[in-house]
């Protein structure tokens, strides 16, 4: 009797399937988070350039409160550093910086890590000064959401400064995730909208089944996807990652549904 074994080269093929698979879904998730800086420089920028503060307020739950010099300053950083650690996270993962700009690498890196710590802390004075936005399970779930961007923000730079850079890796692709979670509410609300042409489970109050479960989901569901994504890319068999291949080309198909939606409902100007 034989034993069949997989081959090396069938080992190397569900490999390069994988890992094509995981870029076509970065390079889609790029193109929607590029989307969502036009929208933080289009209109907080501008509004901000012209002065008008006022305009926040149309948009936002807790916008500039008259007096609240502290809170709106933490708002105004928390908005406007948006688009610093929304371009600096993709930039910061691609392979052909990380080997041929190293310097650039290292200190782009700081800039990131420091601005997702300034923009966490903001975000939970927001809600712990002003009251949580939109309810109490939308404060709990941002709350969790800027914690784990401080432990990943921590350990990111814990394993670099270490030369752990295997382990650095993976926590920078962590931080990317948890730092993301604004944006995957929003594209995850517009995929919710797409399918139902409408959004059950949403109230005004956000404390509908659908949003308690987007406001805890927009952390932990891309953090699991991506443990799982890992360890099938380490330790799994070739049906395995054959199987998570397609798994990740689904949910970059779902995921470009949600930008097209979240960017026709959110982030072109008059939305």
């Amino acid at each position: 009797m034989s034993v069949v074994t997989k081959t090396p080269a069938a080992q190397d093929h569900s490999l390069r399937l994988l890992n094509g698979s995981a870029k076509a879904w970065f390079f889609t998730a790029v193109a929607g988070q590029l989307m969502f800086v036009f929208h933080i420089l289009y209109f907080y920028g501008g509004s901000t350039i012209r002065g008008d503060f006022a305009a926040w307020n149309e948009v936002l739950y807790h916008g500039i409160i008259s007096g609240d010099t502290m809170g709106n300053v933490a708002l105004g950083i928390h908005l406007l550093l948006a688009a610093v650690i929304t371009l600096g996270g993709p930039i910061q993962l691609m392979p052909w910086i990380q080997k041929n700009m190293r310097q650039f690498h290292r200190w782009n890196g700081r800039v990131y890590v420091v601005t997702a710590i300034i923009i966490s802390l903001s975000g939970l004075y927001i809600i712990f000064a002003r009251g949580a936005v939109v309810g109490p399970f939308m404060g709990a779930g941002n709350t969790l959401n800027a914690l784990m961007i401080i432990v990943c923000a921590v350990m990111t730079m814990y394993f670099a400064m270490n030369r752990r850079l295997d382990v650095h890796r993976r926590w920078a692709l962590r931080l990317f995730l948890a730092v993301s979670g604004v944006w995957f509410f929003r594209v995850g609300f517009g995929l919710w909208i797409l399918i139902h042409q409408g959004a059950p489970g949403h109230t005004d109050a956000f404390d509908g089944p659908f949003d308690i479960f987007l406001a805890f989901g927009h952390t932990l569901i891309p953090i699991a996807i991506l443990e799982l994504y890992l360890r099938v890319k380490d330790k799994g068999k070739p049906i395995f990652r054959k199987a998570m291949t397609l798994g990740l080309v689904l949910l970059t198909a779902l995921m470009a549904g949600g930008i097209f939606m979240a960017t026709i409902i959110f982030w072109l100007p008059g939305s």
